[in-house]
């Protein structure tokens, strides 16, 4: 028997020798939980709660963070390493199922909607995730439609009138560098400018250079979406970074707006979510529906920018070229893109979804509500 699986089988019959004392034992430590929750009256009742009572559950299970590791270690020893639809590679984590989506076609119905009653310029920019562009790392037999076919096939039911702008094949051209978090299935800050510099040229500006942007390691301790599914010890944690302008825009307002149209000061980067339980909401902070930037930039170019949170960390760079740029987040919107926004106010509206959005039909028609 080989050394790992007899491991794993020793590792088994521990964990039923230890569960009693490990239940009924003193001294128990609590496993890391996300921030605590308030929920308000609204939120008791539908769907929502029945969401939320579930997420609650399952991150207070009190031995959820240990199970979680030996399970990973287990089947990571004795079988296939996949975990919770998370493959586990030799240096980082990516999604299984990455080509078990159903079809995008109402998102793009959706899409074309709105593109029929807007006056401006429609551009959609489909990001591939991690196992998207490392999928020959994946088994051959999860490779049944490859996520490049997934946001092709979304590209041919779009509108003739809406730009498409490939991501794909830029970060698949620099997937030797570090692209993308070992943990999660997004972009890094470096994956993100590569995808910067080819979508504002669509948009009609010169990319800023790399070489004067002043890049801040925040955290080399990110644990990102695919960590927190199987909890594997071994793969690296990240690095999140800040891309800071030399000599470029300054923010001058960054206001976020409730579903009931409270404003909340906002920041592009809110360093105080590092201590949180999910880092990655450094970026832009709290999930709120509608977020509005104004800068420095003096050339009264506005953007409406309709995204997922594959944009969160690319929004640092857009921010050196509009004047204005309106950010709105479908799946936090509890009524319809109108009650924040009139679109017409914007010359311009860049769609921005990770590839693993594009079938998320429910978030697209809250565009057109």
């Amino acid at each position: 028997m080989q050394p790992n699986k007899m491991t794993a089988i020793m590792m088994l019959a521990a964990i039923g020798i230890l569960m009693p004392s490990m239940m009924f034992g003193k001294g128990r430590e609590k496993p890391a939980l996300p921030d605590k929750e308030v929920y308000a009256a609204d939120d008791l009742s539908g769907s929502r709660a029945v969401q939320k009572c579930e997420k609650y559950m399952t991150d207070h299970f009190v031995f959820r963070e240990f199970f979680t590791k030996v399970r990973t270690s287990v089947i990571k020893n004795i079988s296939e390493p996949i975990v919770n639809d998370v493959f586990i590679s030799s240096d980082m984590l990516l999604d299984a199922r990455c080509c078990d989506r159903p079809s995008a076609g109402e998102s793009a119905v959706q899409t074309d909607l709105f593109a029929s009653h807007y006056t401006g310029a429609v551009y959609f920019t489909a990001v591939p995730t991690s196992a998207g562009v490392y999928g020959e790392r994946l088994p051959e037999y999860l490779l049944t439609n490859p996520e490049d076919k997934q946001i092709s096939d979304f590209y041919e039911k779009l509108d003739n009138g809406i730009r498409r702008i490939d991501a794909f094949t830029i970060l698949k051209a620099q997937n030797e560098n570090y692209i993308y978090y070992r943990t999660d299935t997004r972009p890094t800050g470096y994956g993100a400018y590569y995808v910067y510099r080819t979508v504002i040229q669509k948009l009609g500006f010169s990319p800023v250079s790399y070489d004067r942007f002043t890049i801040e390691h925040v955290t080399g301790d990110f644990k990102g979406n695919l960590w927190e599914k199987c909890r594997y010890r071994k793969v690296k944690p990240d690095v999140l970074d800040v891309y800071k302008c030399s000599g470029g825009a300054e923010i001058l307002e960054c206001t976020g707006f409730t579903n009931e149209g409270v404003g909340v000061s906002m920041k592009l980067y809110d360093k105080d979510k590092l201590n949180g339980g999910d880092m990655y909401k450094m970026y832009l902070g709290e999930d709120l529906p509608f977020i509005n930037i104004k800068t420095s930039v003096n050339n009264d170019r506005k953007l409406l920018l309709i995204k997922d949170s594959y944009a969160d960390c690319f929004v640092q760079f857009l921010v050196q070229h509009y004047s204005e740029i309106a950010i709105i987040s479908p799946e936090h919107i509890d009524g319809g893109l109108s009650h924040f926004i009139d679109p017409d106010d914007y010359e311009q509206t860049l769609f921005l979804f990770g590839a693993d959005s594009l079938y998320r039909s429910d978030i697209f028609k809250k565009i057109n509500s």
